[in-house]
């Protein structure tokens, strides 16, 4: 779509935690974002986040939802929504093209199936980025931290069912700081976040008694505290 000289594209910031589950076999835990590898110029080698121009019949979340589908074979997200835009005017080459940022969540321990140029990539340790993606990471990354204190949006990175000690792994991942389990069920269980499932997990092979399992009481955005924060401890 292009208005005189200028273009609109639309483009992913797409986070899973990846191995905060017991039986995990991924080495490398923690926030991940997917990006597939430039093939040509500008910026060839370069990782990018996927998206692309929008089609003329297109409106924003019905581009990137196709983009998605059709460029890194991603079709199922937990969550979905626009977060920003970014409008310098040079921030890629050629014809200025205005850029509406999404944030997207991939739930644990999905596992997609990804073209052979995509990647799940640490945010903590991000490869060289094409063109202004790099700050649109952690742009996506800085809201994703602000809904986790005020909204239910755990529910998207979790597991249908979890022990708390799994979804503090997550939170811990997501946040970027250490989380207590007793202190984070204490808070979203009074805000009516997560709820017992009445089961129990399988018994590890060092034995112990096995853990309670929970769920998110809502599987759709919404939220419950606007003033609160998770804040590191100490």
């Amino acid at each position: 779509m292009q208005y005189g000289n200028t273009a609109h594209e639309v483009l992913a910031v797409v986070f899973q935690v990846r191995g905060a589950e017991p039986q995990s076999e991924t080495a490398d835990t923690g926030l991940h974002v997917l990006l597939w590898q430039r093939a040509m110029e500008p910026e060839r080698g370069k990782w990018s986040l996927p998206g692309g121009r929008i089609g003329v019949d297109e409106d924003l979340t019905s581009s990137v939802s196709r983009q998605l589908a059709e460029k890194v074979d991603l079709r199922e997200l937990a969550h979905l929504e626009q977060l920003a835009v970014f409008s310098d005017p040079h921030r890629v080459p050629g014809v200025r093209t205005i850029a509406s940022t999404f944030l997207g969540l991939v739930p644990s321990p999905a596992t997609p199936e990804l073209p052979p140029d995509t990647r799940w990539h640490p945010v903590n340790a991000l490869p060289p980025m094409a063109f202004d993606h790099g700050p649109m990471v952690e742009h996506a990354r800085t809201r994703l931290v602000a809904k986790l204190s005020y909204t239910n949006i755990g529910f998207a990175l979790a597991p249908k069912e979890f022990a708390l000690s799994t979804l503090r792994d997550i939170y811990h991942a997501a946040l970027g700081h250490q989380v207590d389990a007793t202190n984070l069920q204490r808070v979203l269980e009074r805000r009516k976040v997560i709820t017992r499932t009445g089961t129990t997990a399988r018994s590890g092979r060092s034995g112990g008694r096995p853990a309670a399992l929970y769920k998110f009481a809502d599987a759709r955005y919404r939220v419950t505290d606007e003033f609160a924060a998770l804040r590191p401890p100490g």
